[in-house]
C-alpha cells in the first residue's frame, strides 16, 4: 500500500509540474502580461493608486496604445500614466518584464525595473516582484532615494 501511495504521489507531482510549465503561452506574450498582471503586487511608485476590487490594467480603465509580441505600452484613462510593458525572458518559472512608469507631468519622472512574474494562485494573475537581475535593455531609472542607492535596495 505504501508503495502504490508513493507512485501515486509522484505521479500527481510530475503532472502538476507538467501543468505549471505550460501555465505561459509561446505566443502574444505582451497581451498575456497586460491580461493577468496583478498590479497590486508591483510598488506603488509604479502602479496606479490602489482602489477596491481593482487589480488589473483593465479593472482600472488602462487601454493598450501598442501592442506588440514582446512589448505593450499601455494609458490610463485619463492620460496621465503610461506604462510599457516590456518582456525580457520567459522561462518554465516565470516571465522576467521591465516596467517603465512615466507620468505626464514633468514631476512625475520615469521608473523603470525588472520584475519576475508568476502565476500563484487560482484566480491566474500574474504576481510580481522586483528582482535584481540585471538586463542591459532596462536600466534603474527613477524612484524614491535614489542617491546612494543601486536602485534594488543595495
Amino acid at each position: 500500500m505504501k508503495i502504490m501511495s508513493g507512485v501515486f504521489l509522484l505521479a500527481c507531482a510530475s503532472l502538476a509540474v507538467a501543468n505549471s510549465h505550460n501555465a505561459y503561452p509561446t505566443e502574444k506574450l505582451a497581451e498575456f502580461v497586460v491580461e493577468k498582471l496583478d498590479l497590486t503586487s508591483i510598488p506603488p511608485e509604479l502602479r496606479p493608486n490602489r482602489e477596491k476590487g481593482k487589480k488589473t490594467f483593465a479593472d482600472f480603465g488602462f487601454t493598450a496604445q501598442k501592442l506588440t509580441e514582446n512589448e505593450a505600452l499601455v494609458a490610463a484613462p485619463e492620460g496621465h500614466l503610461q506604462i510599457t510593458v516590456s518582456i525580457l525572458e520567459q522561462r518554465n518559472s516565470g516571465i522576467y518584464v521591465c516596467l517603465n512608469r512615466q507620468g505626464l507631468k514633468e514631476s512625475s519622472g520615469t521608473i523603470q525595473r525588472v520584475f519576475l512574474l508568476k502565476l500563484k494562485d487560482s484566480d491566474g494573475l500574474l504576481k510580481g516582484r522586483e528582482t535584481p537581475r540585471e538586463f542591459q535593455s532596462c536600466p534603474v531609472i527613477g524612484g524614491a532615494d535614489q542617491a546612494g542607492r543601486d536602485g534594488y535596495g543595495g
